[in-house]
């Protein structure tokens, strides 16, 4: 949904509508909202630490600093925390960490004269007394990070700021930083910033996005590491941007700590950082099927545009309700109209339901909610005590105190009014949070002096600010256990911190309907990915603004690949084109392109499944740049404009006006074959490749298996019975397929199935093997199609004594198991193999 500029129906204040109709009429001027300007850190202000003495702990080492103490903290082999406090000040970890599966591994300590050096089985760390600074090693001695000594001051407090100088080479690269606008991938020389903020109609400029994500990677000398700046306060990093020699980061305010975390490989790091921060749920199959959204769909128009799916044939499992279907934007109400349509849409076949859902609780006696919120003294409050009210969609408005565990509680308890209805899933929106005045005072948000939690341990906005989504969404997220026990959370949210990614999926904000945003969805979506966050994505086609027919037709493309797959767009009430973003809007030929690429991913969704249960157990994105593959190939590391859609499938879309070719890089070390045409290519080469409208260039990496399956309308349409392995084999190709409920806890308790599939080519043979290596569902699984691309006739196939039928067409094959067919035209063997066969199944050629 859009936020500021955007006029509504009912409006309910004369000062709200004043400030709306303004900002409607100005929106170039008005159209990215900004925080207060930059604290910038004073250098000639800088502190000068050095050790008096030493002590150590169970988990580290603690250093007196005079006034202030530093604790080096083992939490894993390879990671460590480092923290600079006041003395006595108590030593607390933000909202971000949840690390109770780390256990502080034998370390050992040494004292010398100089510096301390602790030492794992995988770092070393020597800490330098005078002046005070922290250095990680490896263990061959390699340095992988260390402060920055020359100014003396390497970290400390300016004017209560915590900042940290870390030495960095020319050739070190930087990734990550949650949501961050612009067209590169690679961050080194940026300015950035961190303070969720309402952003509507940003652009590649914009410094503060909706999301604040404060952990970065980097890589040198093909090593990665990972820093986690665990602080919740408006926060800034400067990459290299001032010198080739250093860069930092520092805060407003709050404290100096920080997570240090080592690779050396970057997919190491996600694991270490979502050990540290919390790994994912698994989602529910449908929620990675297409969605589809509008601001200002009428009642009508969300079973329309519903039917229309089906009546074409175009592949749909959810329709969002955005916030028309309140009762006046008052939450956890209901518009009747809507309500009834929600009601026809449930009785529809296949379809899921979202609604949105704000923050703001309007200002009115007569609602059960805010009165129930006032009351209980649930709001957050001005410097008087007062509660803070101040005007968004419903007008004046209070904001619930999710700092509380109590009001997360209570909010989570009204979510009944939702799922009674129908509702599957919450959309969090408006949860920066943002507030509708633009004054130097507000800055489009709460003042920072306004205050949260109980009188005798307040939290200041300046503190909160940036946490405010992420306790929404923990609040969110435990209405499930609620109302809907044993059933997945699907939460989606505009606003997070570290740490979030257990409970919500992420979208990207109100983008816009340009090519600069389509470009630079690429390398944004990547590095949220980087920040442990793998089910993210962007409004298809643009939120603000309309797309034309080109414009829509590369976003849907790419659109149909991103984790989480949205079309949304902005009220027709903005719009001087009044366009649909519906795959038909746009023409024939639009709407069989985003038919052909939509089928792909609902094709594709075991693989997809699949790539989203490595995300909850090991971190790993599913839109992944290709330096988290190649991290040793040193063309990869600014490549913005192309991804890997999980492990083995990379995607080069075109992201500008007017294209139809484009050059694709191919990573070396591997061979890569044209997903389209089949031909060969080998790695580290530059290659032009045709790309006319209809068509994006995919490949996929030779030795890889990509588990498929039918076409079907939604994603649990029919069971899976038949599973195709799309296999491009040149000598060993191997795949773990997991397999569960989709929708269940279950998997919890492990209730799944993890098959592996292995081809190898022996000579003159290629040999199939499935085995189980967990199983413990009951799956419908009955065949297992092998789809061998790139090869030659057969001579014959088996199974031990059995041999194997050859027939002349796939409606034979598909009627017939223990049988192959060989396409001529296109060089592809399939082979029908029984789910439950354990013999090794022989190829000859």
């Amino acid at each position: 949904m859009g936020t500021k500029n955007q006029p509504f129906k009912v409006l309910a204040t004369a000062t709200l509508a004043t400030m709306m109709a303004f900002s409607a009429g100005a929106p170039s001027a008005f159209a990215v909202t900004q925080p207060e300007a930059d604290t910038p850190l004073q250098k000639d202000n800088l502190q000068k630490l050095s050790a008096k003495s030493m002590k150590k702990l169970d988990n580290g080492v603690q250093f007196d600093l005079g006034e202030y103490d530093a604790y080096i903290r083992v939490k894993a082999d390879d990671i460590v925390k480092v923290s600079i406090l006041k003395d006595g000040e108590k030593e607390e970890d933000s909202p971000a960490i949840d690390d109770s599966n780390l256990k502080t591994p034998k370390f050992n300590v040494k004292d010398g004269k100089k510096e301390v050096t602790i030492s794992t089985k995988e770092i070393d760390v020597k800490i330098s007394k005078a002046p005070f600074g922290v250095k990680f090693l490896d263990k061959e001695g390699n340095v992988i990070n260390e402060d920055y000594m020359e100014n003396g001051a390497s970290s400390g407090y300016e004017d209560g700021k915590p900042y940290v100088f870390k030495k960095t080479e020319e050739d070190e690269n930087f990734y990550g930083f949650g949501e961050q606008s612009g067209l590169d991938l690679n961050k080194r020389g940026d300015s950035i910033g961190m303070w969720n903020t309402d952003a509507y109609a940003y652009n590649k400029d914009t410094k503060y996005l909706y999301t604040s994500i404060p952990f970065f990677m980097g890589l040198k000398d093909e090593k990665a590491y990972g820093i986690l700046f665990d602080n919740s306060y408006r926060s800034y990093y400067e990459m290299a941007s001032e010198s080739d020699d250093y860069y930092y980061f520092y805060a407003n305010g709050g404290p100096l700590t920080y997570y240090f975390m080592y690779g050396p490989e970057i997919p190491d790091v996600l694991d270490k950082y979502t050990d540290l921060t919390g790994k994912m749920d698994l989602p529910a199959e449908w929620t990675l099927g297409l969605h589809q959204s509008k601001w200002g769909y009428t009642a009508d128009e969300i079973l329309n545009v519903a039917k229309t799916y089906r009546e074409k044939e175009i592949p749909l499992d959810t329709m969002h309700f955005d916030i028309d279907y309140m009762d006046e934007y008052r939450v956890f109400t209901w518009n009747q109209e809507y309500k009834d349509a929600l009601a026809t849409l449930k009785q529809m076949e296949g379809f899921h339901a979202i609604a949105i859902n704000d923050p703001a609780v309007k200002q009115d006696e007569n609602y059960d909610i805010y009165n129930e919120g006032t009351e209980k003294d649930f709001w957050a409050k001005n410097p008087d005590g007062s509660n803070f009210i101040g005007p968004v969609w419903p007008g004046d408005s209070a904001f619930p105190d999710f700092s509380k565990e109590e009001v997360r509680e209570w909010w989570a308890t009204k979510h009944n009014v939702l799922f009674d209805a129908g509702i599957d899933g919450i959309w969090n929106d408006m949860n920066e949070p943002a507030v509708f005045l633009d004054d130097e005072k507000h800055n489009h948000t709460l003042p920072l002096d306004t205050y949260f939690g109980p009188e005798d341990d307040k939290q200041l906005h300046t503190e909160y600010h940036n946490l405010y989504g992420h306790d929404e969404a923990e609040a969110t997220y435990n209405a499930w256990e609620m109302y809907k026990p044993g059933e997945r959370p699907f939460v989606l949210t505009r606003d997070m911190f570290a740490g979030s990614q257990r409970y919500a999926a992420l979208w990207t904000g109100d983008n816009v309907s340009n090519w600069e945003h389509l470009a630079m969805s690429l390398p944004m979506n990547m590095n949220i990915g980087l920040s442990g966050v793998s089910f993210v994505g962007n409004d298809i086609g643009g939120f603000a603004q309309r797309p034309d027919a080109e414009l829509f037709a590369r976003w849907i493309q790419v659109g149909a690949f991103l984790p989480f797959s949205r079309v949304h767009y902005d009220s027709d009430a903005k719009a001087e084109v009044k366009q649909g973003q519906e795959p038909w809007a746009f023409g024939e030929e639009v709407e069989a392109i985003s038919k052909k690429y939509i089928e792909m991913r609902y094709q594709l969704l075991p693989y997809l499944y699949n790539a989203f249960q490595n995300s909850a157990e090991e971190g790993a994105p599913v839109q992944q740049p290709l330096v988290y593959h190649f991290q040793e190939d040193e063309k990869t590391y600014n490549i913005s404009d192309q991804f890997m859609f999980g492990d083995s499938l990379m995607l080069a879309p075109v992201v500008k006006q007017g294209q139809t070719s484009r050059e694709v890089y191919l990573p070396e070390g591997e061979t890569w074959v044209d997903y389209w045409t089949k031909e060969e290519f080998e790695g580290g080469q530059t290659i032009t490749v045709d790309a006319p409208l209809e068509h994006m260039p995919i490949f996929a990496m030779k030795d890889s298996i990509i588990p498929t399956r039918e076409v079907q309308q939604y994603t649990d349409q029919n069971e899976l019975k038949n599973l195709v392995l799309d296999t491009y084999l040149e000598d060993k190709a191997s795949y773990d397929f997991y397999e569960d409920d989709g929708k269940s806890l279950d998997h919890r308790s492990g209730e799944f199935n993890e098959t592996n599939f292995t081809l190898k080519r022996r000579g003159n043979w290629v040999v199939f093997t499935q085995k189980a290596l967990t199983s413990k569902y009951d799956s419908s699984l009955e065949t297992v199609t092998l789809k061998l691309n790139g090869e030659e006739k057969p001579k014959k196939v088996r199974s031990a004594f059995k041999r194997y039928k050859e027939v002349a067409s796939m409606d034979e094959l598909n009627n017939n198991t223990q049988s192959y067919f060989f396409d001529e035209e296109a060089k592809t063997l399939y082979v029908n193999v029984p789910a439950s066969e354990r013999k090794k199944v022989l190829i000859r050629y």
